[in-house]
Parts: structure tokens; sequence; C-alpha cells
């Protein structure tokens, strides 16, 4: 089991920008952020992993996913941000691919506790 600490959400303006921070206790394939606002499914919101990239179509172009091997780390700088964006993002790690089909809650394996985003207009 590998835990994971993430970090980084705040509150901000329609345009601003943020980046998320998680950290995990110990290698991991695949890793990447989720988000869930109240009401709505939780979203894959983008993963790294094995070489590949991946990005929701609401985040791509706005949304830069980055990792840090050396420490465990995996980065989501988030510009662009829009009062849609507004939810709660968790890390999570997996031990598959990172990709459309493979980065979906059902083959995520570790979970962060998450972090609050608020964009407000």
């Amino acid at each position: 089991l590998v835990r994971l600490w993430d970090s980084g959400g705040d509150s901000v303006q329609d345009g601003g920008s943020l980046r998320l921070s998680c950290v995990a206790s110990g290698a991991i394939y695949s890793m990447g952020w989720f988000r869930q606002s109240p009401g709505k499914p939780r979203e894959a919101v983008a993963c790294s992993g094995g070489g590949e990239t991946y990005y929701s179509d609401s985040v791509k172009g706005r949304f830069i996913i980055s990792v840090d091997d050396a420490d465990n780390t995996v980065y989501l700088q988030m510009n662009d941000l829009k009062p849609e964006d507004t939810a709660l993002y968790q890390c999570a790690g997996s031990q598959t691919y990172c990709n459309e089909g493979y980065w979906t809650a059902r083959f995520v394996e570790d979970w962060g506790q998450g972090t609050q985003v608020t964009v407000s207009s």
C-alpha cells in the first residue's frame, strides 16, 4: 500500500492558476488526479505513467501534469481556471496504464485525502 499526500488547493478568481502537488510514499506506475464536485460524478482529470500522459477534454490545453520520479511527486499545474473547475481534487495512484481507458477509479489502488479548489467568477 502506497500512501499519497496531496496539497495546493485554494480559492482563486476566474482565469487564475494553481499548482497541486502529491507526494507518494513509494513508487507507483501511474499517478494523477481525479476531481469531484457536489452532485457530479467523479471525473478523471490527468495522469502520467510509463512515459504516457492523459488529460480529460475538459482540461486539455489548460492543465499540465509533471512528475519528479526521484521524489515520487506528481504536480498538476492548472492555468486559466474556470468556475466549472471547482471541485475536490484527489491524487491517485495505479499500477496500470495511464490512458483514457485505464485512468478510471476502478483501477486506482491508492488515494490522497483530497484538496479543494474553488474558482469564483
